[in-house]
């Protein structure tokens, strides 16, 4: 057993400076590698979310942009809407006032051509009855004979 134990120490007194120098190295690791890296990675990771967040903000102010313009919009179209209504309308009642017009044009016209056929019609009843005693006489001396008063 005693000589284990001696195997065991030289071992041991052989392996020391393999594990002072795994020690240092494992130190030297830790400041010089995972110190500024997790610095790094910290620093990264609070820029991602920093930028996700602003990311964020700016999809935030797009929207509300978004949906002013969107009312804007549809106010613009509301009042687009609007005007032409009005217009329509405008349209529409001057239409009427020239049909009107015209209307009234075309009824002057008219009883203004009645008035006149009917002058024109009393003036012909006028020189038929005028005429009607001669040509009753015409007929009756065409229709009898000569010595009954006709021409024949």
């Amino acid at each position: 057993m005693q000589e284990i134990l001696q195997q065991i120490g030289a071992l041991l007194v052989g392996a020391a400076p393999t594990a002072l120098l795994f020690i240092v190295l494992v130190l030297a690791y830790e400041f010089l590698v995972q110190k500024p890296l997790t610095e790094t990675l910290r620093k990264r990771r609070a820029l991602t979310l920093g930028a996700m967040e602003d990311a964020r903000k700016a999809i935030e102010q797009a929207e509300a942009r978004t949906e002013e313009y969107a009312t804007k919009l549809r106010q613009a179209r509301a009042d687009a809407f609007k005007i032409r209504e009005q217009r329509l309308k405008q349209w529409n009642a001057e239409r009427d006032a020239a049909l009107d017009a015209a209307r009234q044009t075309a009824g002057g016209r008219v009883s203004q051509a009645r008035a006149e056929v009917e002058t024109e019609a009393a003036s012909a009843r006028l020189a038929i009855q005028a005429s009607a005693a001669d040509l009753a006489g015409q007929a009756v001396r065409a229709v009898l004979p000569a010595a009954a008063g006709g021409l024949r």
